[in-house]
């Protein structure tokens, strides 16, 4: 049997009894963590969802998406926020633009409804992305600096949530998020027309989508407004320093709950950052050596806000859910005109 490894890192001092684990789908059951003694849910995911206890953890593609050839977010945030300078808002294609790959999930298959077509046009342009057609011509069409063209967007889930959700969201553009399932670790605080636009997540997704088209360019200063605030929240409230602060807090808090005091097994063998490189080749190494932190910060780990009382968390939801209900209404209004209730 091979040694155990630890790693020399300054992050081995929070070394806690939990897994982090790949797998997209959330696997623990929030019911069986609701007596008082249950303890601290074992699992860390890329993502959790309203019956799940899996707790949410940045993604891999923060230190880079090598099979995609995306840089590190340090680095991605960058492109994007210069990629939006290219075309003024106003000046932007007055449609609703997805690029990705619709094989993942049949409620993306379905997506591709929506796309024009000879008869039919819902505002909406869909490009499906062939990744490894792209990596045969060098990524030429899927540089997510040169997508920030449309007035719209559109960030739909793949079998569970999707990575390219914040390239999505900070383009300036005003999202349009169809209704998801899951969550990850910074999405929880965005707000419906605060800082995206709900869309429908049934057989109306496509009319939902022409509606916030015909919205948006019928009230361009709002829309605007709310594809700069999902932006600022993507690339200010969400640039890399505070993700490291919230794995900072999220591990210390962990371990707080933890009874056990961790050691370092005796037959364990050191593994330094740079033996993890070393094997490393193409991509995956110059986003190694890109996302390599090499100084330590120069101040504290930001202040975490105290949790949200009951009340409080019951408020917060409760305005997401009326919000996205204002909008369902102007929705089902505006439809409504085409194809008025005949009068007894």
């Amino acid at each position: 049997m091979s040694p155990p490894f630890y790693s020399s890192s300054s992050c081995s001092s929070l070394a806690t009894k939990f897994l982090l684990v790949g797998r997209i789908l959330p696997v623990i059951p929030a019911k069986n963590f609701k007596r008082p003694n249950s303890g601290p849910p074992p699992l860390f995911k890329y993502c959790s969802d309203p019956w799940s206890l899996d707790l949410v953890f940045p993604d891999w593609s923060f230190w880079g998406w090598a099979e995609c050839n995306i840089k590190p977010w340090r680095n991605s945030s960058s492109d994007i926020q210069e990629g939006n300078k290219g075309t003024k808002w106003e000046d932007r294609v007055p449609l609703a633009y997805w690029r990705g790959n619709p094989n993942v999930a049949p409620w993306r298959a379905d997506f591709l409804k929506c796309n024009a077509t000879d008869t039919t046009d819902w505002n909406v342009r869909i490009y499906t992305q062939n990744w490894e057609k792209q990596a045969k011509v060098g990524y030429k069409e899927s540089n997510i600096k040169d997508q920030c063209t449309h007035r719209y967007k559109i960030y739909i889930e793949g079998w569970a949530w999707s990575v390219s959700e914040k390239y999505i969201l900070g383009c300036d553009s005003m999202t349009l998020v169809v209704k998801p399932t899951y969550h990850d670790f910074f999405n929880r605080g965005m707000l419906p027309l605060v800082h995206y636009w709900p869309i429908k997540n049934n057989n109306d997704k496509c009319k939902s989508l022409k509606f916030a088209v015909e919205w948006g360019n019928n009230h361009t200063d709002k829309a605007q407004e709310i594809g700069e605030a999902g932006s600022r929240y993507i690339h200010e409230d969400m640039k890399m320093d505070y993700v490291y602060d919230y794995m900072f807090h999220l591990l210390s808090e962990y371990a707080k709950l933890l009874r056990f005091k961790p050691a370092i097994p005796p037959k364990a063998v050191e593994l330094c950052s740079e033996a993890m490189a070393c094997e490393a080749k193409g991509n995956w190494r110059k986003f190694m050596d890109e996302s390599l932190e090499k100084y330590p910060s120069n101040g504290v780990p930001c202040n975490m806000p105290p949790p949200y009382d009951p009340l409080g968390l019951r408020g917060f939801f409760e305005k997401k859910a009326n919000l996205t209900r204002q909008v369902e209404m102007w929705e089902d209004e505006y439809w409504g005109q085409f194809n008025p209730k005949r009068k007894p």
